[in-house]
């Protein structure tokens, strides 16, 4: 079976990228967030990222 990226249904803040990003690394999600935060700080490309990743990335259907 292949591993494919999905937003998150059960871990999600505001799209659930974060968490879908986190399921599919096999990390935790809270990592996920601090790395966007940090790329949201230093940056500057967190948003646009993110907003990109949330249209791009499907739903997950169960």
């Amino acid at each position: 079976m292949e591993k494919r990226l999905y937003k998150s249904n059960t871990d999600k803040k505001l799209c659930g990228v974060c968490g879908g990003l986190a399921e599919y690394l096999n990390i935790d999600s809270t990592i996920v967030r601090l790395i966007l935060v940090l790329a949201v700080l230093f940056a500057g490309c967190g948003i646009l990222a993110y907003i990109i990743a949330a249209l791009v990335i499907p739903e997950k259907a169960e």
